[in-house]
């Protein structure tokens, strides 16, 4: 009897402790600094462990782009690695890898990207590289070529031959009017080949100028000392004419869009379906992502991870499906119609997509698939979502908020790109609570709106051979 009742205690306990309401995070502080040359600078101290993070966070990305010169600022990411007036090819990776740190760049439609952790006493060290090729990046014409070579073979390995690799950039194609998002990251070959040193210049002076960038740091540092020290390796950098604005509005979409793929490399059938959405930080994005979670796994937000992005090194995504979302119970595990499925909102500067992709099972057809997931579709649209899959959300949100801070390095990165995409770096610290106010019915209210028929794009990607695409077409 003792033991029974110690149990129900525990279980007693247990259900309080879940039903509590989570402590507060305390907000993370911050100074925000705009120096004589229009470089903002961003410091949040933080001396939990002896180690500090530089993001520098360029206001441009392939959304900057013209036609004829697609991929050209992720070349040019690659470019800011090639060496600067006092450091050589290569020297920037061995000065941060020998001192303890890692580094990395990246390009996404909507920002470039480069960062370092390193020790602490590393400080003056990481603000002299960056600083260095802000001021005197090494343009020439031996570097582009070696570059150019990069992105390419970037391009050949990660798109031209890699399963399901024409897929996103159809998508794009489908679902965008407006060039700035229409096109890829990564760019063709031909507009790549056509790029010359006079384009990579005007691009520098153009876009990688102080008052097109956001310095953040983060980790153990005292303040006042690191923002002189920036002063003094930053200030004197001259600011240059602001870069055009870009325009991306989006007509409305009023019927769906369609396309079937054939793809030599694909060993099992890919869906795609993408719905058009606004720009992040509104609240409509914020329910359509908190829906993501609910429908299939996908409700991250944060611009680190956005839609697009091309990485150096290493890479990331806002995480894996979950399995207790819909269209995995309903699709994977009732109906085993897939054998997996994912859907979520990316947050962009732009109106972004809301997208489902599904690979089908051996024995199922697309069609099938498909039926699957409108059903679940409309059933959101339809039917509010239940308290136990509102409060799991909220929970992912929470999860997610603890993440971003758990590293000098994502605090650094994530005040850096709400700076540039929203003008906002204390958004970090107000997010999650107008997230966690997402109501069911808001939830209803978005995927009414949104994800209805004629808002839909849908992209079939076929194994190659034997009239796949023939056969599902009849």
């Amino acid at each position: 009897m003792k033991k029974a009742a110690s149990v129900a205690v525990l279980a007693l306990l247990l259900l309080c402790l879940l039903a509590a309401a989570p402590p507060n995070i305390a907000p993370v502080k911050f100074t925000d600094t705009r120096l004589p040359n229009g470089l903002r600078v961003i410091i949040a101290e933080d001396h939990y462990a002896p180690v500090f993070s530089i993001a520098v966070t360029y206001n441009v990305g392939a959304r900057d782009e013209r036609p004829g010169r697609t991929g050209f600022a992720h070349l040019f990411e690659h470019m800011m690695f090639k060496g600067s007036e006092r450091v050589g090819p290569g020297e920037h990776f061995f000065l941060i890898y020998n001192n303890g740190g890692n580094m990395n760049g990246s390009t996404s439609p909507d920002r470039t990207n480069y960062y370092e952790t390193l020790p602490k006493n590393q400080l003056d060290l990481g603000l002299f590289l960056e600083s260095d090729r802000m001021r005197s990046l090494a343009i020439t014409k031996e570097n582009l070529d070696n570059q150019r070579n990069a992105v390419q073979e970037e391009r050949r390995l990660g798109v031209d031959n890699v399963a399901y690799g024409q897929t996103a950039e159809k998508m794009l194609e489908l679902a965008y009017e407006n060039f700035a998002y229409k096109h890829s990251t990564i760019g063709s070959m031909a507009d790549l080949n056509a790029a010359t040193v006079e384009d990579v210049k005007a691009f520098f002076k153009t876009y990688y100028a102080p008052n097109n960038a956001v310095l953040t740091l983060a980790g153990d540092l005292n303040t006042a000392d690191a923002l002189a020290r920036v002063k003094k390796y930053f200030g004197d950098i001259p600011r240059q004419a602001p870069p055009p604005p870009v325009d991306m509005t989006e007509p409305p979409q009023t019927a769906e869009k369609r396309a079937m793929l054939e793809d030599k490399l694909a060993r099992l059938t890919r869906m795609d379906i993408a719905y058009k959405i606004p720009p992040g930080n509104t609240a409509d994005s914020r329910a359509l992502s908190m829906l993501g979670g609910i429908l299939g796994g996908g409700g991250g937000f944060g611009g680190r991870f956005a839609s697009g992005q091309r990485q150096r090194r290493g890479g990331g995504g806002p995480g894996g499906v979950g399995n207790s979302s819909r269209l995995y119970q309903k699709l994977v595990r009732e109906k085993e119609a897939v054998v997996s499925i994912f859907a979520g909102a990316g947050e962009t500067r732009g109106p972004g997509l809301f997208r489902i992709t599904a690979v089908v099972r051996p024995g199922k057809t697309p069609q099938e698939v498909e039926a699957l997931i409108y059903e679940e579709v409309e059933k959101v649209r339809n039917e509010a979502v239940t308290d136990e899959e509102l409060q799991r959300a909220r929970s992912g949100v929470r999860r997610r908020q603890v993440q971003t801070r758990e590293s000098s390095l994502g605090l650094a990165m994530q005040l850096g790109i709400d700076a540039v995409y929203f003008d906002d770096p204390g958004r970090i610290n107000t997010e999650t609570e107008k997230r966690l106010a997402v109501t069911a019915a808001d939830m209803r209210r978005v995927a009414q709106k949104y994800l209805a028929p004629a808002n839909r794009i849908v992209i079939h990607t076929l194994p190659a051979g034997g009239g796949a695409a023939k056969k599902a077409a009849d």
